[in-house]
């Protein structure tokens, strides 16, 4: 629950790390915003405080205009909710309800929808079909204001069935129409990519994701410069490219998508977000992690180191089984070779593409047999069910697949930033003279964020800082 006194001092200081972590209401204007908005701060008795953006407009609060509570960053994965409700958020996010119900969404986290709405409800204040409507919303506003998409497009990029529909919800969560939202604002002309603007919570290490990103960048797929990142999207039967780099001038990311993906742009910010894990909590980060002696002049060193994410749950896992054993040089030649034969030369093979060859056809590429039948039974388990990194037991049992593979899929895929890999050779490199069982006993006092520590240990490696 919420501390409004907390909140009070959080917003009265401005302070960015908790941005997207509440927001405030203020009834005397029926306005809420963010806790960086640079309007006055209204006084303690006019303000109420809520857990999202969904929230509030359920109390009947509108965004306000000046700070758009819509470009805020998300909660971190391990903000305190419930396993089930963390995966339904994630599914929502990236548009699960634009194409089916909430009883499918239930069933697919195997629970009932009763069951899924009350945990909702009760987490969040808001249910699966309240928070779906805001995040559409919520890509409407910033699609309405930063494109010369034309009123059509917008609607059915941002995950709506009509325009009837759009322009309802919009003037009813709103209090105006969408073409007066864009009144006014500066032309932007229309050309062949999409502008998206993603804030997160500063600081943030862009130049080691470029780094991380740049050493296995995928040969056709993807390709990053000394600032940017970019690579190819096939997403709904579509081809397009999407490119990302730091905003100079405040803590956000820009970004541009083809044209021809306009119809998966829920998806596709949902996954930005998640490959540069945008909705981090950088301050809780550091305080958990300074306290140990060999982490701490690490996180001072790299303030708002990220975990790296994946764009595809299934490419990252499938690069996590062709790692196995070899060098980060091997297994980016390996990927490789999986597009130049079953992913059309452009975008990586997708899981059922994968699944449907035999064991001796991908093992044609370079590897081992035993690698080929894990891989194989990965990519199954990924065409039954696209979330399978983060569903509970979907990896479980795959010969080939032990506890350090599914970690790592865990940590990049599934989003987890708890995940461990105990048995890496890095960690071993980085604490010389521990068995894996005192690595792992050590890890106990990071938690909720050993991943984090995991990507500073590896980081320091590369630049010879831990001793």
């Amino acid at each position: 629950m919420l501390d409004p006194n907390s909140c009070y001092r959080a917003l009265t200081a401005r302070d960015a790390r908790f941005d997207g972590v509440f927001f405030v209401a203020v009834r005397t204007t029926g306005i809420y915003c963010r806790p960086i908005c640079s309007a006055r701060t209204p006084k303690r008795e006019s303000c109420s405080f809520f857990r999202s953006g969904a929230e509030a407009e359920r109390a009947g609060f509108r965004a306000c205009l000046r700070c758009r509570p819509e470009l805020a960053p998300g909660n971190a994965p391990i903000d305190a909710v419930p396993d089930l409700v963390r995966r339904a958020v994630a599914r929502i996010e990236a548009g699960y309800l634009d194409t089916s119900d909430v009883e499918a969404l239930a069933g697919a986290l195997g629970v009932t929808g009763r069951h899924l709405r009350r945990s909702m409800e009760r987490e969040l204040g808001v249910g699966p079909i309240e928070l779906a409507q805001s995040k559409r919303l919520a890509l409407a506003k910033q699609l309405l204001q930063d494109t010369r998409l034309d009123l059509a497009q917008v609607a059915f990029a941002s995950g709506f069935k009509s325009i009837r529909r759009f322009n309802s919800l919009f003037r009813d969560r709103c209090g105006f129409s969408p073409s007066e939202l864009r009144r006014g604002k500066e032309a932007r002309a229309a050309g062949s990519a999409i502008p998206l603007r993603l804030d997160f919570r500063p600081p943030l290490d862009w130049d080691s994701l470029l780094a991380f990103f740049r050493d296995r960048a995928l040969p056709g797929v993807e390709s990053v410069t000394a600032d940017e990142y970019r690579r190819v999207v096939r997403l709904g039967g579509a081809l397009g490219t999407v490119g990302v780099w730091r905003d100079p001038g405040r803590p956000s990311l820009r970004a541009e998508v083809s044209m021809s993906l306009s119809a998966s742009l829920v998806t596709i910010v949902a996954r930005l977000r998640a490959l540069f894990d945008l909705d981090a909590r950088p301050d809780a980060v550091a305080r958990a992690l300074e306290s140990d002696a060999l982490l701490a002049p690490l996180v001072r060193s790299r303030p708002g180191l990220r975990v790296p994410g994946a764009f595809d749950g299934f490419e990252s896992a499938a690069r996590v089984v062709l790692g196995q054993q070899v060098s980060v040089a091997a297994a980016r030649t390996l990927a490789g070779r999986l597009v130049a034969r079953w992913g059309d030369a452009v975008a990586f093979p997708s899981a059922a593409e994968l699944a449907a060859r035999s064991v001796d056809e991908l093992a044609s590429v370079g590897m081992p047999g035993r690698r080929a039948e894990t891989l194989r039974a990965v990519a199954a388990s990924f065409a039954r069910d696209p979330e399978a990194a983060t569903a509970p037991g979907a990896l479980d049992g795959i010969a080939g697949l032990g506890d350090w593979s599914r970690e790592c899929i865990r940590m990049r895929a599934g989003r987890d930033p708890d995940a461990f890999p105990a048995g890496d050779l890095g960690l071993k490199k980085a604490l010389p003279g521990h068995t894996i069982r005192q690595i792992s006993q050590r890890a106990e006092a990071w938690r909720p964020w050993r991943a984090y520590a995991v990507m500073h240990l590896w980081m320091a490696l590369t630049k010879g800082e831990s001793k």
